[in-house]
């Protein structure tokens, strides 16, 4: 059987379907991970909302929104938040891919592809992103596009009433 393909690009308004539909049946799945979001942020117009935002914030320089592909179908997220330019000329790397896509290596990749991205575009020379210490997925992927871990932010972010403790990672 071939590889899966894997691509991302920009995100366009066009996506706030099928990311609304993502995020909708994976919003149980994808709590533990993330902090809590209005309901209105599982519907197409709250994606819009979102998608405007984001697409504010790249035309000011300051975040990369992209969307995955697999096999040409839209299948999560990566974005490039935090754009320091000189002297740091670093981006934070935050990505997710829908339950239904999971699995295929589209994360590895996607990651990748951001990765040359951020050097070849954007001009940065460092990448780093964070997790969750249970994450264990999230770090392989990581892991895998020659990341390192650097330390553990002890009680970092607040998610479903409680405090977790988050891996900090550079490339």
């Amino acid at each position: 059987m071939a590889e899966p393909t894997t691509a991302i690009r920009l995100i366009e308004f066009g996506d706030a379907d099928a990311l609304a539909a993502h995020q909708a049946r994976d919003r149980e799945a994808f709590a533990r991970w993330e902090p809590a979001r209005p309901d209105a942020f599982f519907t197409p117009d709250g994606q819009r909302e979102r998608i405007e935002a984001l697409l504010g914030d790249h035309r000011r320089g300051s975040r990369w929104p992209g969307v995955v592909l697999a096999d040409g179908v839209v299948a999560g997220q990566v974005t490039v938040s935090a754009i320091l330019g000189e002297p740091f000329r670093k981006g934070f790397l935050g990505y997710w891919i829908g339950s239904s896509h999971q699995g295929r290596g589209h994360a590895s990749r996607a990651v990748g592809l951001t990765l040359s991205l951020m050097a070849e575009q954007l001009g940065l020379h460092r990448a780093e992103a964070h997790t969750q210490v249970e994450n264990l997925p999230s770090h392989g992927v990581l892991r895998k596009n020659g990341f390192r871990s650097y330390g553990i932010a002890h009680d970092h972010i607040y998610i479903q009433g409680e405090w977790h403790d988050e891996i900090f990672w550079e490339r």
